[in-house]
């Protein structure tokens, strides 16, 4: 493969790392927005129950934004920000995986399902951009 083929590649799968980390950041706040000012949209359409205190969802809609704001800076400078492209992988896995494990057994929490389903293809989609070009 030639140099310049090789930069076309790494280019590529760059520009497509940004855009799945952008994808992530609008996905995340605009999920933590309705946690703040509608959380019983994502309830109904999802069909989970909402916590007795809205403490807990203004909680989640303030770390979901500061993940949706370290999102942007890493589709912004990836090379700078690998750390948090890293951990953005694992913790979409992570979430992923929890989701699964806590729907599985509960029918009535089947609603979580979706939202496994979304961050494993985010942790899948940043690994596979990410990864042909980390170093």
């Amino acid at each position: 493969m030639g140099l310049p083929t090789r930069f076309a590649r790494r280019f590529r799968f760059l520009r497509l790392l940004r855009l799945s980390l952008v994808a992530g950041a609008l996905y995340d706040a605009g999920f933590a927005l309705l946690l703040a000012l509608r959380p019983d949209l994502p309830a109904s359409w999802l069909d989970l129950p909402l916590p007795g205190e809205r403490f807990y969802l203004w909680t989640l809609a303030v770390l979901l934004a500061m993940l949706a704001a370290l999102y942007l800076e890493a589709a912004r400078d990836p090379r700078r920000y690998s750390a948090v492209i890293a951990v953005a992988i694992g913790g979409r896995l992570l979430a992923s995986l929890m989701f699964l494990a806590v729907a599985l057994p509960r029918p009535d929490l089947a609603g979580l399902l979706p939202l496994s389903a979304v961050d494993g293809a985010f942790a899948l989609g940043h690994t596979l951009f990410w990864w042909p070009i980390r170093s």
